[in-house]
C-alpha cells in the first residue's frame, strides 16, 4: 500500500503565499546528553539528521535569495511531516548559525515504506542445521571473540507486507527495524519528497537541496564515539566495537566480523569488505608460490651460463657493442651489462614460466570460489532477488520522465525521460566522449615515448661526462636506466593528472546518460572509468612489454620515429627489467598517492576541525554535531576503493610473469588496506547511508575479462619480452650439430651466437659516433638479441635460420600455453558450481516457509470465513423447511 498524503508545493521559485499553512518542526534545546540518539523526549530515535545554516545569519547571498532558500526548505520540511516523519530542530552548540533537524520515522511509516521498498524482514529463526567446517579449528585463533561481538541470529525472511504483520518475527517494535534499515527507509523518503515546481516540473529530493546549498549535510548518526562506549544504556555502541575489534591496527591478522559490518553499515559496504578479505586470503597462496619462484631464480642465478659469459672478461670483455644512438653514443663493452644480466637471471628463469601458468589457474580459482562465497552472502544477507524486487528508480531519472511510451510487455503507457531517438543521441555522445579521452591518453603515452627517445640522446652524451670517477654509481645508472626511471615518473604524474580530470568528465557523461537505477548508474560509471584507467595505467606497460625494442632495424638501417628520433632499444639487461621498474614505480606511487588522498587528507581535515572547535568552546557537544564535523563519504562511496583494488588485480595478473613478487606486495598492501579502510570509515567519516547490494556489480565481469586477457599477456611476455624461448631454442637445437659445435646440449656460446655481427664501415654518416674509433677491430655487435647473417654473407644483415626457428617456437609456445590454461580454466569453471548445495537447500527452505506462512495462512482464514458463511446458510435453510408444528 502506497502512503498517499497531500503535499504542499511551491508553484514557482518565488515565495509561498502567506495564507498557505506549513508544518514546522518542533524546537528543542540540547539536553547535555552527548551520546543520546533520541529526541528530547528520550523515546523517539533519531534516524537521520539534516543540517542547514540559519538564513537570517547568512551574509554570502542576497536577501531575496536567502528568502527563496528558506521557503524551499520550509516547504520541504512541511512535506516531510505530511509524509509521516517527525522532525525536531536544535541549534548548534559550537556555531549558532547552524541548525540541526533530527528526523524520526514512526512505526506506521516504517511499515508502509518497508512494503513499498520490498524490504525482507524475519519470519522465523533459521532451523537448518549447519555443519562446522573442518577448517574451523585452524581459523579459530583469527576470529573475533564471540563474547565481544556475538554472532548474528539467522532468520528465514520474506518481503514485508502489512497485511501479514502477524506472521513476521516481531518481539519488540523498537528493534524489529534495525537502525540501518530505518536510515535506509528515511533516506528513501528524503530523496522523493518535493519542495518546488517550475514550468510544471517537480523539484524534489534532498540531494538537490544539498547541491543548491540549502542544506549543508544529511547523514545518519553513528551510535557512539569510536574511542569509548556510549554512556547511554539504550545505545549498543557498535561503532566502538567495530573500531576495537576490526579497525584497530592490532587486528590486522584477524578475520573480519562481516555480519556485524553489514548490520552497521549495510550490505553494500559489507560485500566490499567480504570481497577484499577473500581476495587478500587468496593472495596468500599466490604470494607463497611467487616467493618460491623468486627464490628459485635467485639461487639459480650463479649457475646462469649466459650471464657468466657476459661477465667473463675473456668473453663479454672482448665483445664490442654498436652505438645505441646517433652521433653522441659511442661503442661500449658488453661487460657493462654484467649486473643487469645477473638481475635478469632472477626474473627470467624457468620459475617464471611455472608461476605464469600457476597464476592463470589461480585467477580462475579465485573468481569461481568468490562466486560461491558471494552466493552465500546473497542468501545470508537477503539480496538473492534484490534487483528484481527492491531497487527503486533514481529520483533524477523520475524527474525527467516527461515522454509517454507503450510498454511492450504490459501494453500500458509509461513515462520515460527520452524517446528512442533521444536515447541514440545520448549513447552516441557518451561513447564519443569516452573514446576521445582514451585517444587523449594514447597521445600522452606517445608523448612520453618521444620524451624517452629525445632524453636518451641527452643522457648518452652527458651522463658519462658528469659521472667520471664514480664507477660504482655509473655501473648501475646507465643512460637507459636514467631514461626509464624519469620516463616512468613522468608517466605516473600524467596518469594522476588525467585521473583527476577524467573523473569529473566521466561523472558528467554518466549524468547526461541518465541511468534508471543506482546500480545501472554505478555500472555505467564503472565501465567508463575502468576503460579509461585500463588505458591510463597499463598502456606504458604494454608499450615496454610488447613494442619497445621490437621494431628498431639494425645498426646500418635503424628505424626512426617521426623521421627524427631513432626508435628506442631495450636496456642491455632486457626489457623485462624495464617492465619491472615501470610496474614498481606506478604501483608503489599509486599506493602512496591513494593513502595520502584517502586517509591522510581526511585525518588532517578532521584534526583541524577538532582543533578549531576546541578553541571555540569547551561545551558538551551532542552526537549529531560531532558527526557533522566528520568528513562526508562522497556520492560514489566505495567506487574508488573497488577501482583501486581492481587496478591492482590487473597489475598482479596481467604482468605477473615479469615480477613474481607482485602478489606478495599486493598481499602486504591489502592487509594494510583493509584496516585503513575500516579505520577511515569508523573514525574519519560520517556514517554512510546503508544500501543494498546483490554483488560487486560490474567489477565481476571486468575481473573475468582481466583473467582471460592475463593468460595472453603472460604468454606473450614470456615468448616475446623475455629471452627464455631463444635460450631454449639454442639449448635444444643450435648448441649441437648441425648448427652448433658442442657434443652435448649446453648454454655455452649462447651470447656469441645471438649477438649479430655488424661491419663498422657500413654505418651511415648520420649514425657514426663523434668519438673516433680506436683499435684494430672492424666489427661491432648488435645491442639486442637479433639473428642476422654476418657481413660478407650473400644475405648479409638479413634474418638467418635461427631467427625463424625462434619465431616459430614463440608462436607455438603462445598457442600451446593459452590452450592448456584455457582448457584447465574451463574444467575448473565446470567442476566448481557457482552455488553450494548448502546454500541451495537454504534458499529452497526459505521459499517453502514463505509460501507456507504467508499463503497457507491466508487460505486458512478464507476457509474459516467460508465455513461460517456455509453454517449461516445451512441454518437458514433448516429454519425454512422446519415443520410449523415445531
Amino acid at each position: 500500500l502506497v502512503l498517499e498524503l497531500n503535499q504542499v508545493m511551491i508553484p514557482t521559485y518565488g515565495t509561498v503565499p502567506e495564507q498557505q499553512n506549513l508544518h514546522t518542526p518542533e524546537w528543542a534545546d540540547f539536553d547535555d546528553k552527548p551520546d543520546s540518539l533520541f529526541f528530547s523526549d528520550g523515546q523517539r530515535r533519531i534516524d537521520f539528521v539534516l543540517v542547514y545554516e540559519d538564513e537570517s545569519k547568512k551574509m554570502t547571498h542576497k536577501r531575496s535569495d536567502r528568502k527563496k532558500q528558506k521557503r524551499k526548505r520550509q516547504v520541504y520540511e512541511s512535506n516531510l511531516i505530511n509524509n509521516g516523519l517527525q522532525l525536531e530542530t536544535t541549534r548548534s552548540v559550537l556555531d549558532e548559525k547552524l541548525i540541526f533537524v533530527k528526523v524520526h520515522a514512526p512505526w506506521e511509516v516504517l511499515c508502509t515504506y518497508a512494503e513499498i521498498m520490498h524490504i525482507k524482514l524475519p519470519l522465523q529463526p533459521d532451523d537448518l542445521k549447519t555443519r562446522d567446517s573442518a577448517f574451523n579449528w585452524f581459523s579459530r585463533p583469527f576470529r573475533v571473540d564471540e563474547n565481544v561481538i556475538k554472532p548474528e541470529q539467522e532468520f528465514f525472511t520474506a518481503p514485508f507486507q502489512k497485511e501479514h504483520l502477524s506472521n513476521f518475527y516481531i518481539q519488540d517494535k523498537d528493534t524489529f527495524f534495525n537502525p540501518a534499515t530505518r536510515s535506509r527507509i528515511v533516506h528513501f523518503i528524503l530523496s522523493r519528497v518535493e519542495y518546488a515546481t517550475k514550468n510544471n516540473v517537480k523539484k524534489f529530493g534532498v540531494n538537490k537541496l544539498l547541491d543548491a546549498g540549502i542544506y549543508k549535510a544529511a547523514f545518519p548518526l553513528h551510535d557512539s564515539c569510536f574511542k569509548h562506549p556510549s554512556t547511554d544504556p539504550n545505545c549498543p555502541s557498535e561503532r566502538y566495537l567495530l573500531y576495537r575489534e576490526w579497525a584497530h591496527p592490532k587486528n590486522f591478522f584477524k578475520l573480519q566480523p562481516l555480519d556485524f559490518i553489514r548490520k552497521y553499515y549495510g550490505e553494500k559496504i559489507g560485500i566490499y569488505f567480504a570481497w577484499l578479505g577473500f581476495y587478500t586470503n587468496m593472495l596468500i597462496v599466490a604470494a607463497i608460490v611467487g616467493v618460491g619462484c623468486f627464490l628459485y631464480g635467485y639461487l639459480a642465478k650463479n649457475n646462469c651460463t649466459w650471464s657468466q659469459e657476459v661477465c667473463d672478461p675473456n668473453i663479454g670483455g672482448n665483445i664490442i657493442m654498436c652505438p645505441q644512438c646517433d652521433k653522441v653514443c659511442t661503442y661500449w663493452n658488453l661487460t657493462i651489462t654484467c649486473e643487469s644480466s645477473k638481475k635478469l637471471c632472477i626474473f627470467d628463469s624457468f620459475g617464471t614460466l611455472v608461476f605464469a601458468v600457476f597464476m592463470g589457474i589461480w585467477v580462475t580459482l579465485f573468481l569461481e570460489f568468490w562466486k560461491r562465497r558471494q552466493a552465500e552472502l546473497e542468501y545470508e544477507w537477503d539480496t538473492v532477488e534484490y534487483l528484481e524486487q527492491e531497487e527503486q528508480v533514481r529520483p533524477e531519472y523520475e524527474a525527467q520522465c516527461t515522454h509517454v511510451v507503450m510498454n511492450e510487455i504490459t501494453q500500458q503507457e509509461e513515462h520515460v525521460p527520452y524517446t528512442a531517438c533521444g536515447k541514440c543521441v545520448r549513447i552516441t555522445f557518451c561513447t564519443s566522449a569516452v573514446f576521445f579521452w582514451i585517444l587523449l591518453i594514447i597521445a600522452s603515452v606517445i608523448g612520453v615515448i618521444v620524451y624517452r627517445l629525445s632524453v636518451f640522446l641527452v643522457f648518452s652524451g652527458t651522463l658519462s661526462q658528469h659521472m667520471s670517477g664514480m664507477e660504482a654509481i655509473r655501473k648501475y645508472l646507465t643512460p637507459q636506466t636514467a631514461t626509464s626511471i624519469t620516463a616512468s615518473l613522468i608517466s605516473f604524474i600524467v596518469i594522476m593528472v588525467l585521473n583527476v580530470i577524467y573523473e569529473k568528465v566521466a561523472i558528467l557523461i554518466t549524468d547526461f546518460e541518465l541511468p534508471r537505477t543506482q546500480t545501472d548508474y554505478e555500472n555505467s560509471l564503472t565501465t567508463k572509468m575502468f576503460l579509461f584507467q585500463f588505458v591510463n595505467y597499463y598502456s606504458s606497460c604494454f608499450y615496454i612489454a610488447f613494442f619497445k625494442g621490437k621494431f628498431v632495424g639494425h645498426p646500418g638501417n635503424p628505424v626512426y620515429w617521426l623521421g627524427k628520433y631513432r626508435n628506442e632499444e631495450c636496456d642491455p639487461g632486457g626489457c623485462l627489467l624495464e617492465l619491472t621498474t615501470q610496474l614498481a614505480i606506478i604501483v608503489g606511487g599509486k599506493a602512496i598517492w591513494n593513502n595520502i588522498q584517502e586517509v591522510l587528507l581526511p585525518w588532517v581535515k578532521n584534526l583541524i576541525g577538532r582543533y578549531c572547535a576546541a578553541a571555540r568552546s569547551e561545551k558538551v557537544v551532542p552526537r549529531w554535531e560531532q558527526d557533522y564535523h566528520l568528513q562526508p563519504i562522497g556520492k560514489l562511496g566505495l567506487f574508488y576503493e573497488y577501482l583501486e583494488m581492481v587496478i591492482q588485480f590487473g597489475f598482479v595478473t596481467l604482468f605477473v610473469a615479469s615480477f613474481p613478487l607482485g602478489p606478495l606486495l599486493a598481499l602486504m598492501n591489502n592487509m594494510l588496506e583493509i584496516r585503513l579502510d575500516a579505520w577511515k570509515l569508523t573514525t574519519q567519516f560520517r556514517r554512510m547511508v546503508p544500501q543494498k547490494a546483490q554483488d560487486i556489480g560490474a567489477w565481476q565481469p571486468i575481473m573475468q575479462g582481466i583473467a582471460i586477457l592475463a593468460v595472453v599477456t603472460n604468454a606473450m611476455i614470456i615468448a616475446f619480452t623475455s629471452d627464455m624461448i631463444p635460450r631454449l631454442v639454442y639449448y635444444w637445437s643450435f648448441s649441437v650439430p648441425p648448427y652448433g659445435n658442442h657434443s652435448t646440449h649446453t648454454m655455452k656460446g649462447y651470447i656469441n651466437s645471438t649477438l649479430s655481427v655488424f661491419n663498422i664501415s657500413d654505418l651511415k654518416n648520420a649514425s657514426k659516433p663523434f668519438p673516433p674509433w680506436f683499435g684494430n677491430q672492424t666489427t661491432c655487435r648488435q645491442v639486442y638479441r637479433d639473428f642476422r647473417y654476418p657481413p660478407g654473407h650473400p644475405h648479409q644483415y638479413e634474418h638467418n635460420i635461427y631467427y625463424w626457428h625462434v619465431i616459430a617456437a614463440k608462436l607455438a609456445f603462445v598457442i600451446v600455453m593459452e590452450h592448456v590454461i584455457y582448457f584447465v580454466k574451463f574444467i575448473i569453471s565446470y567442476v566448481i558450481p557457482d552455488v553450494s548445495q548448502k546454500t541451495k537447500s537454504k534458499v529452497k527452505r526459505e521459499k517453502y516457509l514463505t509460501q507456507k506462512l504467508l499463503h497457507e495462512n491466508d487460505l486458512k482464514v478464507v476457509t474459516k470465513t467460508m465455513a461460517k458463511i456455509a453454517d449461516t446458510i445451512i441454518e437458514g435453510v433448516d429454519s425454512t423447511f422446519r415443520p410449523k408444528a415445531e
